[in-house]
């Protein structure tokens, strides 16, 4: 088990570490311009995609866990269809994503209503990224299959191919042409498409003998749309904590909105190193799930508590340590470095708050528990909206902070007491 676990499990982190790796170099880039006008223009413009791509995050997810099962049934016909069904979708929905791109556009920027020079810029960044849509989400389908079939070498492998070429394309454009945040963009969408190409590359290399590339095909859509129903309106949930997280910062003041997108650079990095274990829960998950082996599910999870233990220590005292160190890497101004640290004790609550809600979610999307999902993050979400309506009053940034953190903790105390039935469902 344990070797099956890391085989999962550090190809995920690595493959994860690598994304937030992004948002600090767009952020560093940013944050050097000389105005934090741009550090607010890159933090509303990537939540305008984050917004679409996650509320799209099905598309991997359920991939994922329907995938693993397959496997675990030894069904290698439903494994095909599940995959050439999310490629599928993930084009279509990228296309769609262009298509309505100006109304997109206008209703996400009135929702976040950032000042004017942040808007432009935001739109500026929109417009250009949006053409890689397609890439984005048929890759992210791709990921997930192969995560489902336990390779999780060729996601980490695309990742890092995509990743590298991001920050060198978007430090050829800004340093060595000049360009501000055009070139950020410009390097991001490049980078896209080559990720895609590189998913396509290890697909032919590690799978193709067993099974054609794409092909079209309606057959189980409507179980893979069921299950993506949940997930879907849990990621709804998930974008609505999120984005008013943004907004709420926004209406603080552009400094304060710098200050929690810093911080918050690092909040991603740690949530995607449990992300990474939660995928070894997702993957091996439902691969025991789809074998009926209630046994190996226990044991999987304890051993996976037992490292996220030892990981949330490690991230507590590495913010301790080195938070203020980390903040003056990210930006060279005075008054968002001060407004950082006055927010920082909450960043260093944040790993212990929410590795249990990052490793169940992972369980639960590889067994396709999907309604328990579902009601943990609704319920976690009013929470979050109720603390922050009762406190912001005298609290203002104080009270988002503590809001996040009640919603973290929250997501994992419901996923926790709903998994003893998962568990016992196997039989």
């Amino acid at each position: 088990m344990n070797r099956q676990i890391r085989s999962i499990a550090l190809p995920a982190i690595a493959t994860n570490v690598t994304v937030p790796l992004l948002g600090l170099v767009d952020t560093a880039i940013t944050g050097h311009l000389g105005e934090t006008s741009y550090i607010g223009a890159v933090a509303v413009g990537g939540m305008m995609f984050n917004m679409m791509y996650w509320l799209l995050g099905f598309l991997r997810m359920t991939t994922s866990g329907l995938t693993a099962q397959a496997l675990g049934a030894a069904d290698r016909k439903e494994i095909d269809t599940i995959r050439c069904q999310a490629m599928t979708y993930g084009m279509l929905f990228g296309l769609l994503i262009i298509v309505l791109q100006w109304p997109l556009s206008v209703a996400m920027q009135y929702f976040y209503a950032p000042g004017s020079e942040v808007s432009d810029l935001a739109s500026q960044y929109f417009f250009i990224l949006v053409w890689g849509a397609p890439a984005v989400l048929t890759t992210n389908s791709l990921s997930g299959w192969f995560l489902g079939m336990q390779d999780a070498r060729s996601p980490m492998l695309t990742a890092i191919l995509q990743n590298v070429a991001n920050i060198l394309l978007s430090l050829f454009f800004v340093i060595a042409l000049g360009m501000k945040i055009e070139g950020v963009a410009l390097g991001t969408l490049l980078a896209q498409w080559i990720g895609l190409g590189v998913a396509m590359l290890c697909y032919y290399k590690r799978h193709a003998k067993g099974f054609p590339l794409w092909k079209l095909t309606l057959r189980s859509s409507g179980r893979f749309f069921g299950v993506s129903r949940d997930i879907f309106l849990r990621t709804l949930c998930l974008v609505a904590v999120m984005s008013w997280f943004t907004r709420a910062g926004a209406r603080f003041g552009e400094v304060t909105l710098a200050a929690n997108t810093v911080l918050m650079q690092f909040f991603v990095v740690t949530s995607y190193v449990f992300d990474g274990l939660a995928n070894a829960a997702e993957a091996i998950g439902g691969r025991l799930y789809g074998a009926k082996d209630r046994k190996g599910l226990r044991t999987l999870l304890r051993k996976l508590i037992m490292i996220c233990l030892v990981v949330a220590t490690a991230f507590t005292l590495l913010f301790m340590i080195g938070g203020t160190s980390f903040i003056s890497l990210l930006t060279d101004r005075d008054e968002v470095r001060l407004a950082s640290h006055e927010y920082l004790p909450y960043l260093i609550a944040v790993p212990f708050a929410s590795f249990v809600a990052f490793l169940l979610d992972g369980l639960f999307i590889g067994c396709t528990g999907t309604r328990p999902m579902l009601l943990s993050v609704a319920l976690s979400a009013a929470l979050f909206f109720g603390l922050l309506y009762l406190l912001s009053p005298s609290l203002a940034n104080h009270a988002l902070w503590t809001a996040y953190l009640a919603y973290l903790l929250f997501r994992g105390i419901v996923l926790g007491l709903a998994t003893p039935k998962l568990i016992n469902k196997t039989i």
